[in-house]
């Protein structure tokens, strides 16, 4: 059984991540301001860089240490968070309150984000990420970057109308707000991964369980706690484009660097993930579109769609590292009623937005 300790671990991080996230979003919003840049913009770029290095430190230690166990644990974090950004991140968010989603997202950087992460599976379908894959992310990640600065001017007249002065502050202060907000999240979040781990192994959970799901989510943390603080305050741009944004950069700049820093030889993937797990990532990518294009707005029922959906991924997960007589059955399940259910309502609720759009 998990002693003690492990459960102190678990709750120092919370506690950690929940006041590094708020003065997080503070820095990100009084530097929004000083710039005039748009808080999409921020979120999708300031904001998602410091709260991916929880992943990008994870993942880089284990490739650094080498062996199918660490490659394991750097490509299952990466595709962990990526799915756990959108179903839980995201879903909760929109579980506190609606998000209204702005139209940049739509026509650029969700289907930029599925690009990606498709180009990554097919990559990765060798059985190996190598070195000149890793360049390519890397590339792309520049590339993104530009577009990124130049597209700032073209929406600072739609994101400046977002801004206000409550969250104004001295470019030193902004600073110190962002720096500190930071240590914290990376603090936060290996405490918590740490109290994790121990608690799963004194479990018996598998070391595969562990990287997609309790490394994964604890190194998302960061993600998680910015979001639902921005959320809470009203900031919905920082609240979906710290998900986008870290689910592109995890992918670019983590699973980049690591795949450079594997050497000749590559980051091993294993087959499974390959099967499963890379394909739910593509899925819920896929699913922001029709999500997000529903009327502008993440609805809570489509938040709680979501966590619904990360709460089945969880079992599977589980049934599948303990081979659970019950897993054949669980799945012909899920996709005989339950995905076939959420596909006729994102269906049924984008019609009805657009015959709404009709009407008016």
């Amino acid at each position: 059984m998990p002693d003690t300790l492990s459960f102190l671990e678990i709750l120092a991080g919370i506690l950690l991540l929940f006041g590094g996230g708020e003065l997080f979003v503070s820095g990100s919003i009084a530097l929004s301001l000083l710039l005039g840049i748009p808080q999409i913009v921020i979120g999708l770029t300031v904001v998602s860089m410091g709260t991916s290095a929880p992943e990008l430190f994870v993942s880089l230690l284990s490739t650094l240490q080498g062996g199918a166990a660490g490659d394991s644990i750097a490509v299952s974090n990466v595709v962990g968070s990526n799915i756990f950004n959108v179903m839980v991140v995201l879903g909760a968010s929109a579980a506190i309150t609606s998000l209204r989603v702005k139209s940049r997202l739509v026509r650029r950087d969700v289907p930029l984000l599925l690009a990606v992460s498709m180009a990554t599976w097919a990559m990765a379908s060798t059985g190996r990420l190598t070195w000149v894959a890793g360049l390519a992310l890397l590339t792309a990640l520049v590339i993104n970057l530009v577009w990124e600065i130049r597209s700032a001017k073209e929406d600072q007249a739609e994101g400046l109308d977002d801004l206000d002065a409550d969250g104004a502050a001295p470019a030193p202060v902004a600073l110190f707000k962002l720096a500190a907000g930071l240590v914290l999240l990376v603090l936060g979040s290996q405490v918590l991964v740490k109290g994790a781990i121990t608690a799963a192994q004194a479990l018996g959970v598998s070391e595969t369980v562990i990287g997609l799901t309790i490394v994964s989510a604890g190194t998302s943390m960061p993600e998680l706690v910015t979001s639902l603080v921005a959320a809470y305050r009203g900031k919905a741009d920082l609240a979906i484009g710290n998900v986008v944004g870290s689910n592109l950069l995890n992918q670019l700049v983590i699973l980049g660097l690591c795949a450079l820093a594997s050497g000749r030889d590559g980051l091993s993937v294993d087959p499974v993930m390959l099967s499963r797990d890379f394909p739910v990532m593509v899925l819920t990518t896929l699913a922001c579109l029709p999500i997000f294009w529903s009327g502008g707005v993440i609805n809570r029922l489509e938040g709680w769609l979501l966590l619904g959906a990360y709460g089945l991924y969880l079992v599977e997960q589980i049934l599948s590292s303990t081979a659970a007589p019950g897993a054949d059955q669980f799945r012909l399940f899920v996709l005989v009623a339950v995905l076939p259910l959420v596909m006729v309502f994102l269906i049924w609720s984008t019609l009805r937005w657009m015959q709404q759009r009709k009407l008016a």
